[in-house]
């Protein structure tokens, strides 16, 4: 048979879109790799090693046999410890059962997406998004819809954008607090505002808190599903080690839901990857229940990642034509670049190919006019980066 008489691929083959923000990380990589002296903000990955005593304990795993299946979602222990864990931080109590390991947190919001939506459901999606949110929602056959938040609001969905986006169709409401790509951190009353809206609608609750011990300046993070008890019914909480600890190859997500969520999820990954890798949960267990190790080698990532964002914030509003809001958590900036009159797309391929610097642009998130910048890289990196872009805008204006 000829390849050109082939049935062609399914609707989701076609349709989904790559990773624009892996796109742009590989194309910077590939221009490092053949000499060129780049700077990359791309990348959405801590640039520390993972803490030793849970590369250790992933190792004493691995000699100790842990290589086979374990049950689907996650070992016994780990599953307790990240009950725990939610508990002695948030006052959030739940049993083990009500978590799932998976294999990323990518992949926890997508079994939330899964579990709780049909084709045709409408998904909330607040822009700007993280890339995969609307892709996810069209892979499980839902509509995503998204809702712009700019600048001039800090980023941050009010309650009555969320009420005029919702119709009969609406099933879910995603939050991403801290944020990516914004690193905007949503406050308790906030939140509180937009679950009002969520309960008056009966919505489910995707709250997406990867970078949850990612914060800066004494902001506090918020649990979502600690709201209220109707919050604790409705809201499906992802999160993972992979930002966190420096795992993010690791690939281990997790996922704290209602109980019969939590069991639908399980049963949906059971078919999908069975279980995340084993002797990795060990390593993960680790990191939990080792809390000194683990602390001191949070805490020395996070002086470096607030000096790293002070720093790069001041050079990027030291640039004449760009405004940006200052993060409060996550590792990203959001630079307006809407006055230089370029898309934001064409400005990231003329700023890579002219000044050698990578950044993903706005449009990859659902918000045109803007920059994402991620500061898990070096101070070094950091401040020769700024120069080129600087001399890039001034190029640009004159």
């Amino acid at each position: 048979m000829s390849s050109a008489t082939l049935r062609p691929l399914s609707s989701w083959a076609q349709n989904i879109s790559p990773s624009p923000t892996l796109a742009v990380d590989a194309k910077a990589k590939a221009l490092m790799a053949a000499g060129e002296d780049v700077c990359s903000f791309a990348a959405g990955e801590p640039d520390f090693d993972t803490p030793q005593h849970i590369k250790d304990a992933a190792a004493a795993a691995l000699q100790a046999g842990k290589t086979k299946y374990v049950a689907t979602p996650g070992i016994e222990d780990l599953r307790k410890a990240i009950a725990e864990y939610y508990d002695r931080s948030y006052g959030h109590k739940v049993a083990p059962s009500q978590v799932v390991v998976s294999p990323g947190g990518k992949f926890s919001c997508y079994l939330a997406i899964m579990a709780v939506c049909s084709p045709g459901d409408e998904v909330i999606v607040p822009a700007p998004y993280w890339v995969s949110y609307p892709e996810m929602v069209k892979l499980a056959g839902a509509v995503p819809k998204a809702v712009l938040a700019t600048d001039a609001t800090g980023f941050k969905l009010r309650p009555d954008q969320i009420e005029a986006a919702v119709t009969s169709r609406t099933k879910l409401l995603i939050i991403n607090s801290p944020s990516n790509p914004t690193g905007v951190v949503y406050s308790r009353q906030e939140l509180e505002a937009v679950m009002a809206v969520a309960a008056k609608h009966n919505l489910y609750v995707l709250s997406d808190e990867i970078y949850e011990n990612l914060i800066y300046g004494g902001v506090a993070p918020t649990c979502l599903a600690t709201l209220s008890a109707d919050a604790a019914a409705r809201t499906l909480v992802a999160s993972g080690f992979s930002k966190t600890y420096s795992m993010t190859g690791w690939r281990l997500g997790t996922l704290v839901a209602p109980a019969p969520i939590a069991k639908a999820v399980a049963e949906l990954q059971s078919q999908m990857s069975s279980t995340a890798t084993t002797f990795a949960q060990y390593g993960a267990l680790a990191a939990l229940r080792e809390t000194e190790k683990t602390k001191a080698s949070l805490e020395k990532m996070l002086a470096a990642f607030d000096r790293r964002r002070l720093l790069l914030h001041r050079g990027l509003t030291s640039i004449p034509g760009i405004a940006c809001v200052l993060s409060q958590g996550a590792f990203y900036l959001f630079p307006n670049i809407s006055s230089f009159g370029l898309s934001s797309m064409e400005f990231c391929e003329r700023l890579l190919e002219k000044e050698k610097v990578a950044a993903v642009p706005g449009s990859a998130f659902g918000a045109e006019g803007y920059l994402r910048l991620s500061y898990a890289t070096s101070d070094e990196i950091i401040s020769k980066g700024v120069a080129r872009l600087a001399n890039f805008c001034r190029a640009l204006k004159a």
